[in-house]
């Protein structure tokens, strides 16, 4: 499985933001450079989490934004079911159209339920565990499930 860039920023900026102190806020444009990423992808994120709950902002020249409890005890699972575009995983369609087993074809259905088991899985995983106190430069991850290769 993999998770989309806007899912993987949104989880980066939690982290982040959960490891700091909880009196301390950090404006967009200050998270953008410690997640490496653009200002705008960031604050497009910034609010959507502040829809969903899990962040808090504080307007004016000395605000910012700090993550909420509920976005500390939010699960990865959790946060993943509501930032995932829920786009097919199969691509269920050829250059003549759809596919001519999409009606009695079984592999959307089992890859949306292995979809399911991923989230599952990070259901136990949450935010404030992923957070590790680090230094104030730019966190070098991408969140995925791929396995490195090893060469012999």
């Amino acid at each position: 499985m993999r998770i989309n860039s806007f899912s993987d920023v949104s989880l980066r900026l939690l982290m982040v933001l959960s490891s700091m102190p909880d009196d301390e806020l950090a404006t967009s444009r200050e998270l953008a450079e410690q997640v490496g990423t653009p200002y705008n992808h960031v604050s497009k994120a910034v609010l959507k989490l502040r829809q969903m709950g899990l962040l808090e902002a504080i307007r004016g020249r000395s605000g910012g934004v700090r993550i909420t409890s509920a976005g500390k005890a939010a699960t990865v699972g959790k946060v993943l079911r509501v930032l995932d575009d829920h786009s097919d995983v199969a691509e269920c369609v050829t250059d003549m159209g759809s596919c001519p087993l999409v009606h009695d074809c079984g592999l959307r259905g089992a890859l949306n339920h292995a979809r399911e088991a991923f989230y599952v899985s990070l259901d136990n995983v949450t935010i404030y565990s992923l957070a590790r106190k680090t230094s104030n430069g730019p966190v070098p991850v991408t969140l995925s499930t791929a396995r490195p290769s090893c060469s012999a």
